[in-house]
């Protein structure tokens, strides 16, 4: 059963710049060591030591984040789209005393 696996551009060195990929599984499991068989390497990327999915990457099948499915047993089926996405961490946002110690006064918030 094909799924498309839309990949992020930090792993595209492993699928040879592919941006997107087809891969089958009946489930999120199976559908990694697809991946792997087809991209060694991939699923290091994805999983950890344990098989669990790595907390800094977000899955998502048809929009919808994994976690909050059944995880890696969440079912698939032809058609299914799944996005791998590495979390983005943000800086906060400058305290008052950064902009005081720069000798200039805070934005005023709205």
């Amino acid at each position: 059963m094909p799924v498309r696996v839309r990949i992020p551009t930090p792993l595209r060195t492993i699928t040879k710049g592919a941006a997107e990929v087809s891969a089958k599984g009946t489930d999120v499991r199976e559908l990694i060591e697809d991946l792997e068989r087809q991209f060694p390497g991939l699923r290091e990327r994805i999983v950890d030591e344990g098989g669990e999915i790595r907390r800094f990457i977000n899955v998502f099948m048809n929009d919808e984040d994994i976690r909050f499915l059944k995880g890696k047993e969440t079912s698939l089926k032809d058609g299914d789209e799944i996005s791998i996405v590495p979390a983005i961490a943000a800086g906060a946002a400058p305290s008052d005393e950064h902009h005081e110690a720069r000798g200039r006064s805070q934005p005023e918030r709205t």
